[in-house]
């Protein structure tokens, strides 16, 4: 048997073990995903038809897909062409390959480490920033500003919170939603979409409003504003001209801003 193969080429023994396996080159080119023209011309050994440096992995890809042992026709394997000859192994270039592999390894899981695991700032200080809610109607957030005059070399220096330009205001939305911002008479619309921030500058009072806020992310004039609103409602905040936010109503703290005189007055007799 393995002699008959041999003296056959490796085209018409694919083509024959195809055929024994019941299936059309249409067929075997779809569960290959190779075209079909391709695959004839493997068939036919038509080898420059195949493109170069292809021929001997699509016919291996076509040997075991049809169940053939190409160990029983090595010399019509031979004959495909792009056989390279194997050089003697070099136990020096081998080690060399392994140390440098490993170097490279590592070096790759410092970098994610140093990018992924958050740490302290060059300071010295917490790069986690802190984020603080509002207590009283009228009562609004003062940015922290910079405790360095001179940059570290190598710091990224956050953006202003207020300069001439107008008040930062920053949205990062999770999923779909709709804000609005008007401000001196104009109205400006965008439509959030996820991972793609809106950064903007406003200038004097404005009024911001959102029909889906539970998924935005919102900072005003450098710091975090939580509205406390869940996902699908819609939610509006108004701010001066310096950023704050000024608070509703329904969200003042329930003490009478005085007491009657007539109640902390002890009875007296007659």
């Amino acid at each position: 048997m393995t002699q008959d193969l041999d003296q056959t080429s490796l085209g018409a023994i694919l083509r024959g073990a195809r055929v024994a396996k019941g299936l059309s080159q249409q067929n075997l080119a779809q569960d290959l995903r190779m075209p079909v023209h391709l695959l004839a011309a493997i068939e036919a050994d038509d080898w420059p038809r195949v493109p170069p440096g292809r021929e001997r992995p699509l016919a291996r890809r076509i040997a075991l897909h049809v169940g053939l042992d190409l160990e029983s026709c090595v010399e019509a394997w031979n004959q495909v062409p792009g056989a390279l000859a194997q050089e003697a192994p070099d136990p020096k270039r081998e080690r060399l390959e392994r140390i440098l592999t490993g170097v490279l390894t590592a070096g790759s899981v410092a970098l994610l480490l140093w990018l992924v695991v958050p740490g302290r700032g060059i300071k010295g200080e917490d790069s986690r920033s802190e984020s603080h809610a509002p207590a009283s109607v009228g009562t609004a957030w003062v940015p922290r500003t910079s405790t360095s005059v001179y940059p570290v070399l190598g710091e990224v220096l956050p953006e202003a919170p207020i300069n001439a330009d107008g008040i930062l205001v920053n949205l990062r939305a999770l999923d779909t939603c709709t804000g609005k911002i008007a401000a001196n008479g104009l109205e400006t619309i965008q439509t959030l979409r996820v991972s793609e921030p809106w950064t903007l500058r406003v200038k004097g009072p404005f009024t911001l409003a959102l029909d889906n806020a539970g998924v935005v992310t919102l900072e005003v004039a450098g710091r975090r504003i939580l509205h406390g609103v869940a996902v699908g409602e819609p939610w509006t905040g108004r701010f001066d001209d310096e950023g704050r936010w000024i608070l509703p109503e329904d969200l003042a703290p329930k003490v009478p801003l005085h007491i009657p005189q007539s109640e902390t007055e002890a009875p007296t007799e007659e």
